[in-house]
């Protein structure tokens, strides 16, 4: 494993502990910090980010087996919906708030107070665009987060001096400020030039930056149905092809590999099989995405029963293009920005091209990632099942197909458009979880406001939907 598992306590001694233990060969003082680049900062944060996101460790992130991608063979508690026996939403809370939130928001003090020579170098509109970037990446990971959990603590949780109880924000709020934070970042990353060298998504490039920003506007946007926000970003510029997709690319060695590899190879086991619910999908459609998405190990394609015990050797593993060390990470691709504009056209957002040719744009997008540029779509396309017929069904289950290596939004797919139709773990029948219970720890030491977000929510429990959700 590439990390030491760590176990949060609440998220007041987040901040605290940060410090102590990420930096403590630094000797930090939380309230007297001494010098961190924001440039390493930036970097940690980025990879912490995508990590997180990438991870297939039953201990970090299942959402894999919740978007109903993988399976198990053995071990089955997590893909029968028992997320508590590993702390896992404790492990995906601590993470997100204190790997990459807390970093994001040093780095970005640090870069306004000139805390390094290199920063007091820097030109104003050069450190607004390093904090704009800094900044886009910090609304990723707290969309993550609300998307997770629903209410979370927000405008108190970066205050340790002032609050170290913080009180939980509405979800629905959170999203509204998110929407304008990212409205308002892309002057300052269209301005200067911001981190280059350490920026692991694009290498100093400022115009997909900007591109980033109104795709993420778009995803937020468009989940929440804010169709005039849609336009908005589209106006201002969003993904316009496969080569402004934010992605990492991870090195052939550890610890600088991607985190499928490490779980998959590195490890030694054999705890995964393909999931009978996307290659029963896929077979019916005789999806040729199928040839990268699954391997060859047996004939024909035959997923795992979802939630039951599945033999290793009997069941079509994941492709070898995911076993592979240097795989690239997916925070966001063109493919995903299509589908949600297909989805605002079908709900009358005013758009340069229709819900049609949007969809259409997004399967192809997505073909031509896995398959090459040079694909035939036609064909597929054409295809009575796919050929496009306006329906939400059939619109979630093509998106719900290309986000198979970006399988949190996989799962926010299913929540949103409720398809495909997903199976029930055979061994306990469990409903889908809509989203995840809080952390043990928030419940026994931020007690009265844990309380008070749960009756908020309608109780903390699995079924509770997200304010976006349709259901």
């Amino acid at each position: 494993m590439k990390k030491i598992l760590i176990t949060f306590i609440a998220l007041s001694t987040l901040w605290s502990c940060q410090t102590d233990e990420q930096y403590e060969d630094l000797n930090r003082d939380p309230k007297n910090p001494v010098e961190v680049s924001a440039d390493f900062l930036f970097t940690s944060a980025t990879v912490s980010l995508m990590d997180q996101m990438a991870s297939p460790n039953v201990n970090l992130n299942i959402t894999r087996f919740i978007a109903q991608y993988l399976t198990a063979t053995t071990y089955l508690d997590e893909p029968n919906y028992d997320l508590n026996n590993r702390n896992i939403p404790q492990n995906h809370w601590g993470i997100l708030y204190r790997e990459v939130i807390f970093d994001l928001q040093n780095a970005k003090e640090n870069v306004a107070a000139d805390l390094s020579e290199s920063d007091a170098e820097l030109s104003q509109a050069e450190k607004d665009a390093r904090i704009a970037q800094l900044e886009v990446l910090e609304v990723y990971a707290w969309q993550i987060l609300v998307d997770s959990f629903g209410d979370i603590p927000y405008t108190e949780a970066l205050n340790a001096d002032e609050q170290t109880l913080p009180a939980y924000d509405d979800a629905a709020t959170i999203y509204e400020d998110l929407k304008s934070r990212l409205s308002n970042v892309t002057t300052a990353l269209e301005a200067a030039q911001g981190f280059s060298s350490s920026d692991k998504l694009y290498n100093g490039d400022m115009a997909k930056w900007s591109k980033f920003a109104n795709s993420l506007l778009v995803r937020l946007a468009a989940r929440t149905d804010d169709f005039a926000k849609v336009e908005e970003a589209v106006g201002k510029g969003v993904f316009e092809s496969n080569a402004d997709n934010a992605t990492i690319e991870y090195q052939p060695s550890a610890p600088n590999t991607n985190p499928l590899w490490e779980d998959l190879v590195q490890s030694g086991r054999s705890d995964y099989v393909v999931a009978n619910t996307i290659v029963d999908v896929m077979n019916e459609l005789e999806d040729p995405r199928r040839m990268v998405y699954f391997d060859d190990n047996i004939e024909p394609y035959t997923g795992g029963i979802y939630g039951g015990s599945n033999s290793f050797q009997s069941y079509t593993h994941i492709g070898p293009q995911f076993r592979d060390p240097t795989h690239a990470g997916i925070l966001m691709d063109y493919a995903e920005v299509n589908f949600h504009l297909a989805y605002a056209a079908m709900e009358g957002a005013a758009l340069e091209n229709d819900a049609q040719w949007y969809y259409e744009e997004g399967i192809t997008a997505s073909m031509k990632y896995w398959l090459g540029p040079n694909v035939d779509v036609s064909g597929y396309l054409s295809q009575p099942e796919v050929a496009y017929d306006g329906t939400m069904e059939q619109l979630g289950t093509q998106f719900w197909i290309a986000m198979f290596d970006n399988p949190f939004e996989g799962w926010s797919v299913w929540r949103k458009f409720d398809a495909p139709e997903f199976n029930l773990p055979e061994d306990t029948g469990n409903p889908v979880p809509l989203r995840l219970t809080y952390p043990v720890n928030e419940q026994n030491l931020n007690q009265a406001n844990y309380e008070a977000a749960s009756t908020a929510i309608g109780g903390d429990s699995q079924q509770t939907p997200l304010f976006w959700d349709n259901e």
